[in-house]
C-alpha cells in the first residue's frame, strides 16, 4: 500500500452535512420571510426542490457554464418558480440571507470528529480542496470547529479553478508541499472529487454516504461511513 502522507478531503457532504444544515438554514429562511404566507406547499417541499435545483446549477457551475453569482441566486429563483413565484429580487434576497445563515450550522456525519482526531494522531497531514466559496467554507470551518484539523484549506475561488480540474489538485498539493504519490483525496462526488483525482494521477476515497452505485469512474478505495477510514490509515 502507498505510504500515504497528505490527506486531501472535501468539505459539504462528505465531512460537514450540507442537507441537513440546508434544511435548517432554509427552516430560518422559511420563518424570516414569511415564505408559508406566498408558497402554496410545505416547508419539505420547498426545501427538497431547493435541494434539486441547488445540485443542477452546481453541476452546470463547475463545468464552467455559469458564474458563482448566477449559481447563489438563481438556486432561490427556480425553486421559487415551482411555486409560480417569479421575483428576482426576492430571490436574491433570500440567497444574501442564506448564505448568512448556512455557515452558522454546525451538522457533521457521524464519526467527523474522532476520525480527524485519530488521523491527526497518526500525524497525517490534513487538507481541504473545496469548490465552495471562500468566505462561506470558512465560516462553516470555524462555526463547527473544524478549522483546527487542516493545514491548508483551499477553496475554488483562491486557487482560481474547480474541481474536477486538474489545476486545483495540482495548486493544492503545491501549497501543501506534497508529491502525488503521497497525496490521496478523499469526497463523495464521483465526478469532482475522485475524476478530479484521477485528472490529477492521485489515488481517491470515494466517501459513498448514500451508498451510489458506482459505474464508469472507479476510486482507489470505497467507503460508506467515516470510521471505515481506520481500515485504510
Amino acid at each position: 500500500m502507498p505510504r500515504y502522507k497528505h490527506l486531501f478531503f472535501d468539505l459539504d457532504h462528505t465531512l460537514w452535512d450540507f442537507d441537513k444544515n440546508a434544511e435548517s438554514a432554509l427552516a430560518d429562511l422559511f420563518t424570516a420571510f414569511d415564505l408559508d404566507s406566498i408558497i402554496t406547499g410545505s416547508f419539505h417541499d420547498f426545501y427538497i426542490k431547493y435541494l434539486y435545483h441547488n445540485e443542477k446549477l452546481w453541476a452546470r457551475y463547475q463545468n464552467g457554464y455559469i458564474s458563482a453569482e448566477e449559481l447563489k441566486w438563481r438556486r432561490m429563483w427556480r425553486t421559487l418558480l415551482d411555486f409560480k413565484i417569479a421575483d428576482e429580487s426576492l430571490a436574491k434576497e433570500l440567497s444574501a440571507k442564506f448564505l448568512e445563515i448556512l455557515p452558522t450550522k454546525q451538522n457533521v456525519f457521524p464519526h467527523t470528529y474522532e476520525i480527524l482526531e485519530y488521523l491527526h494522531d497518526k500525524q497525517y497531514v490534513l487538507h481541504l480542496i473545496t469548490n465552495g466559496f471562500e468566505k462561506v467554507q470558512w465560516n462553516k470551518l470555524k462555526n463547527s470547529g473544524l478549522h483546527t484539523y487542516f493545514t491548508h484549506v483551499i477553496t475554488s475561488e483562491a486557487s482560481n479553478s474547480l474541481k474536477p480540474k486538474k489545476e486545483i489538485f495540482t495548486y493544492a498539493m503545491a501549497k501543501a508541499g506534497a508529491t502525488v504519490s503521497e497525496s490521496i483525496m478523499l469526497g463523495d462526488n464521483l465526478d469532482a472529487d475522485i475524476q478530479g483525482a484521477i485528472n490529477a494521477g492521485m489515488d481517491s476515497i470515494f466517501v459513498n454516504h448514500i451508498n451510489s452505485t458506482i459505474d464508469k469512474i472507479v476510486p482507489t478505495f470505497t467507503i460508506t461511513h467515516l470510521q471505515q477510514l481506520e481500515d485504510i490509515f
